[in-house]
């Protein structure tokens, strides 16, 4: 079985695809951490996960965006997802903006993909007032099983798939959260 189509089993040779995708659509790693856990009580009683953070960011593109990605390998398996982070401005009611979001994610990510979005709501302290929370959207889709078992070369296609699928959600200005303006039209 030629090596790229082989099915992958453990987290670095998820990482280098992953990371082989997410470069190839135009993104560059920032940061990279990994972190081994273990939990001895409950049901994974005994068992480990090893997990992998990547941090991508895009030249063309304002700091406050990046594209993330979560791998996790355990006795089970492994899976993992990316996640397109877009830190915003204050906003008064995040309704319309996360209704906004999911309204341009059912239109520009593939459907094939499982898609959660969220927005987190941060105050710099107890004492701001509630309507001077800044945002961070964040839009996630699943590596999906199949690719993971299809080998490097379809997880990477996925990982730049996805990402080119962000960008469009980046073009796109959702809402009220004022996305960053880009620095070139590259991406």
């Amino acid at each position: 079985m030629n090596p790229a189509h082989a099915p992958l089993l453990t987290l670095e040779p998820l990482i280098e695809a992953v990371k082989e995708g997410v470069e190839a659509a135009g993104w560059t790693l920032s940061g990279m951490q990994k972190t081994t856990s273990y939990e001895y009580g409950g049901r994974w009683r005994g068992e480990s996960s090893r997990s992998a953070y990547l941090f991508f960011h895009a030249v063309a593109l304002d700091e406050s965006v990046s594209v993330d990605a979560f791998l996790d390998e355990t006795s089970r398996g492994i899976q993992g997802n990316l996640a397109l982070v877009i830190g915003g401005p204050e906003l008064v009611d995040p309704r319309p903006a996360l209704a906004a979001l999911a309204s341009a994610v059912r239109e520009r990510i593939p459907r094939t993909y499982r898609a959660p979005v969220s927005l987190r709501l941060r105050l710099a302290d107890a004492e701001h007032p509630p309507e001077s929370a800044t945002v961070e959207a964040r839009v996630r889709i699943m590596i999906p099983g199949g690719a993971l078992r299809s080998g490097h070369a379809e997880v990477s296609r996925v990982s730049a798939e996805g990402v080119r699928a962000f960008e469009q959600l980046l073009a796109q200005r959702v809402a009220r959260i004022q996305y960053p303006d880009r620095k070139s039209s590259n991406c």
